[in-house]
């Protein structure tokens, strides 16, 4: 692995185990890119290189390194994310505080082996597609040094595509997750809503908020996503949607492709053609393409920024419009003060028409799998956009902006690369849910493409065998350590345990944190009216891991039977009451997680 060429987590990853190449080794080739690539715009604030080191050295020594699913794998963080050690700016120094503890996906990405080595540079509070409304500078595209870098997500996006870092985070409200990675000749992996935490992130619009994947190819962003995707008691947005596993590429695949005649590419004769291009793709991997309409999403498009929901922009930043609106970006300034001026009507009235959206929408979906559209409709300079800021930033969002409105997963997957030079990429749509299922089709065609990785030319390898299905696999709750982004959840997927939901114990069960480290908790089933409802999740094992995982649980956990909330029975998590004398009561947080978070607090 040479300092010139990207590498995805999964090489980063095996070579980490294998002990080729140390953790430290892979921090400082990151640092020394960044020193490389000179683009002063890509971070707003990077990490000291001794201390990054450092933390990959301690990494190493743990004696469960090896099990973490991102052993040891350098991470860029959008820098509307809190984590701690860094100041949090949404790219704009007057809104700046630094934050106490880790949002809580960054928590997750860290107690899965992930280091995080700077904040990255983003249209200022969240707010744009293009990538050139900061105070810190327009990072450069990382194909083609005219063009915008996409945006808002623009340092992440960039980072990625310039093989600085295999990962990066951003967020997506109306396409920031999506419009930069196809800009950029990356993966741009949108969940569905509430499928990772947004606590500890800026808002954009809180109730269409999402935290976005930037990867080289869908299997690194999947794994990404399957680290942070848990519910979260710290956000009242976050929701109880399991990751499933990636399945083969199925017989009867059914994309959905706008009516003749709906499709805007603004003039770009290239795009259309890439597109038409990329649906010869799919017919030939086997789909069969059947016709829709757009115009309801267009309709549902049109309300994102003619809606109410600029309201919520407003809301986010009407202390500093009021107090110190020069500190705002002018362009920013002029959308989010909009928002101050809508009256409730307006917005039940748009409320309505969005909930008979999302009817026509689902009807759609009924016999289709998934919508395959561009990505974005064409791109442009960054003259250009400095030239007509809003309307050419509206004309990206064409295919973007309804689909958090309309609760739909995303991926946004490169296609070709077109004869001028520039990157042409497609966005997979499914309702929300369906994140594995896109990542499993979307993983096919990318590798189908033989398009090189981001900027720097390396092959793509093929394909990774997915973990085969026994069916003798046992189901094992958790509901402690182990459980999704906690201290021991490497363990589990380090077994090829997948996540097959997260539930309730029927409510008659009292939890424990125990003197032992790193911290766990004992569940003790107590009188019917004694306990509680506990939160915990269940995992699925093969046999034989199921075997070697039981094995090493050490006193006093076993395994027993927990009753859960629906009266179904499951092996889990059970502690010997004899040792609870020295253990604190802490069945009033509902669960482990709620605990585990106060305590960082506290």
């Amino acid at each position: 692995m040479g300092a010139e060429q990207p590498e995805t987590i999964a090489t980063i990853v095996a070579a980490h185990r294998a002990g080729t190449v140390t953790p430290a080794q892979t921090v400082a080739r990151s640092y020394q890119r960044i020193r490389d690539h000179r683009d002063p715009a890509v971070f707003i604030s990077l990490r000291n290189e001794a201390d990054a080191i450092a933390e990959a050295e301690k990494l190493a020594a743990r004696e469960d390194a090896a099990s973490l699913p991102l052993y040891g794998v350098p991470v860029a963080v959008k820098d509307n994310i809190d984590a701690q050690g860094f100041a949090t700016t949404a790219a704009c120094p007057a809104f700046a505080y630094t934050p106490t503890h880790d949002s809580t996906l960054v928590a997750r990405l860290r107690a899965a082996g992930a280091i995080v080595i700077g904040k990255t540079n983003l249209d200022q509070f969240a707010t744009g597609l293009v990538g050139v409304r900061s105070p810190y500078g327009i990072p450069r595209n990382s194909i083609r040094e005219d063009l915008i870098p996409g945006g808002s997500s623009s340092g992440s996006a960039t980072a990625v595509g310039a093989g600085l870092v295999p990962l990066s985070l951003g967020t997506d409200t109306a396409g920031s997750g999506r419009v930069p990675a196809m800009l950029n000749n990356i993966v741009g992996l949108k969940p569905s809503l509430g499928m990772i935490s947004t606590a500890g992130v800026v808002p954009a619009c809180r109730t269409l908020d999402c935290v976005s994947v930037f990867a080289l190819t869908v299997d690194d962003a999947a794994l990404a996503l399957s680290v942070m995707a848990a519910p979260d008691q710290a956000d009242p947005f976050s929701r109880d949607r399991p990751l499933q596993p990636l399945t083969p590429f199925p017989a009867n695949l059914r994309l959905g492709t706008p009516r003749n005649g709906q499709l805007i590419f603004f003039g770009d004769k290239k795009a259309e053609a890439a597109y038409g291009e990329a649906l010869q793709r799919w017919t030939a991997l086997g789909a069969t393409l059947v016709e829709f309409d757009l115009e309801p999403f267009y309709e549902t498009a049109r309300l994102l920024y003619e809606g109410p929901w600029v309201a919520e922009r407003y809301l986010v930043i009407r202390n500093l419009l009021a107090s110190a609106p020069d500190a705002i970006h002018p362009v920013t300034r002029e959308i989010t003060a909009a928002g101050a001026r809508l009256t409730a009507a307006e917005t039940f009235s748009a409320l309505y028409r969005l909930q008979g959206l999302r009817k026509v929408a689902e009807r759609t979906f009924a016999n289709l799998d998934a919508l395959v559209l561009p990505t974005a409709p064409t791109v442009y300079s960054t003259a250009q956009v400095l030239a007509n800021p809003v309307e050419l930033n509206s004309r990206l969002g064409t295919y973007t902006n309804f689909v958090n409105l309309l609760d739909l997963c995303g991926l946004a997957l490169p296609a070709s690369m077109r004869a001028d030079g520039i990157p042409f990429g497609i966005t997979l749509l499914a309702p929300a849910g369906r994140d594995a299922f896109l990542a499993s089709i979307g993983r096919v065609f990318h590798v189908d493409t033989k398009l090189s990785l981001g900027a720097k030319g390396v092959a793509q390898a093929p394909l990774a065998p997915l973990p085969a299905s026994t069916g003798d696999e046992i189901p094992i709750a958790v509901v402690g350590a182990h459980l999704s982004g906690m201290a021991l959840n490497g363990e589990l997927t380090a077994l090829n345990g997948r996540l097959i939901e997260a539930t309730k114990t029927a409510p008659d069960y009292k939890l424990y944190a125990l003197q032992t480290t790193p911290p766990k908790p004992g569940m003790l089933r107590v009188e019917a009216g004694k306990g509680a409802a506990i939160e915990l999740e269940i995992w699925s094992l093969s046999a034989s891991a199921f075997g070697k995982f039981v094995n090493a649980i050490p006193a006093p956990l076993s395994i027993g039977t927990v009753r859960l909330a629906d009266g179904r029975s499951v092996k889990g998590f059970i502690v010997e009451p004899e040792v609870l004398a020295d253990a604190r009561d802490i069945t009033a947080y509902g669960g482990w997680r709620a605990y585990m978070a106060e305590r960082a607090t506290a």
